[in-house]
């Protein structure tokens, strides 16, 4: 089983260490227009585990003339948890077909 190639990237913590996290997905709610990202550290992820990996979500918005660079916020709302809890479900349901 070949696994693709994820696209990673680098989250500086409050300290200022930077981790690097494999993306799962990013959407685009149509009705806001606000973008988000799911991540996981790298590592977490063994395809051959039953176990449970953390996932870390993110509001985020590309920034101009950056390189793919974006900028991160926290979720913050109760309303965004639960529309991203919703769409990391759908996520995961996909994935395991």
């Amino acid at each position: 089983m070949s696994q693709e190639e994820k696209e990673r990237i680098v989250i500086p913590d409050e300290n200022g260490d930077e981790h690097l996290f494999d993306e799962l997905f990013k959407f685009t709610v149509d009705e806001t227009g606000k973008s988000y990202i799911l991540v996981t550290p790298v590592g977490d992820i063994d395809d051959d585990s039953e176990e449970e990996v953390e996932v870390f979500a993110f509001r985020y918005e590309d920034r101009e003339g950056e390189d793919n660079d974006i900028a991160l916020f926290a979720v913050e709302t109760d309303q965004e948890w639960e529309m991203v809890e919703e769409m990391l479900n759908t996520f995961s349901a996909e994935e395991e077909e």
